[in-house]
């Protein structure tokens, strides 16, 4: 298990736009060889968007985009005709595919914070597509097949136990509050890299959200 503290991120975004990013693998003018992904798994961004800042139309090719909103709400809309508000609790999928473009934005009246993850699919190519799934309960995994992956809400009050996936390889992002994972304590921003999961189970110590992504 690797795990990786939310001070180590990548810092990004544009502070004077009112957008602040934090990657966890390598991005942008941040390369690093040594970190371009684990699994499918090739970006975890956290993003804050101030009221009325956002990302322009920008393209993107040959990867699957899910977003999770932390607080305030997302505007989405993509060149192929899809404009959707994202909350707090849905999953949004874009799969970029051939090729698609999009902007995201904060236009309502309190910052947004959101954490965006990208994947690699398997065989690159074929026609984009967008999937939203309002309010997903914990015991409703989101399947990525095209990335052979699995996406886990886990929203755990103080003292409550879950199971860690059995996977070749497990991501566990901290959304928020604090768990104990097999002797390491993750906060919020904090991740750990899990490589053939067996048997883990992570503890929260206060209330907590955690993502999990299982990947083949």
């Amino acid at each position: 298990m690797d795990v990786r503290r939310a001070d180590e991120r990548y810092p990004g975004g544009d502070a004077a736009a009112g957008i602040v990013s934090r990657h966890a693998f390598s991005f942008g003018p941040h390369y690093d060889p040594g970190n371009l992904r684990f699994g499918a798994l090739i970006a975890c961004n956290e993003e804050r968007l101030a009221p009325g800042a956002g990302f322009d139309e920008h393209p993107h090719s040959h990867t699957e985009i899910v977003t999770w909103v932390v607080e305030g709400e997302l505007t989405h809309r993509d060149s192929a005709g899809h404009e959707t508000l994202v909350r707090a609790g849905d999953v949004q999928r874009l799969s970029s595919a051939g090729g698609v473009r999009h902007v995201e934005r904060n236009d309502g009246p309190v910052p947004l914070t959101f954490v965006q993850m990208w994947l690699a699919p398997r065989e690159p190519g074929g026609d984009p597509s967008y999937e939203i799934v309002r309010g997903i309960a914990d015991s409703t995994p989101y399947a990525v097949p095209e990335a052979g992956a699995m996406l886990h809400v886990r929203r755990l009050a103080a003292g409550e136990r879950t199971a860690v996936p059995d996977a070749a390889y497990v991501y566990v992002h901290a959304v928020r509050g604090t768990v104990l994972l097999d002797g390491e304590e993750l906060d919020a921003g904090d991740a750990a890299r899990i490589t053939d999961a067996k048997g883990l189970d992570a503890v929260a110590v206060t209330a907590a959200e955690l993502l999990l992504w299982e990947m083949s």
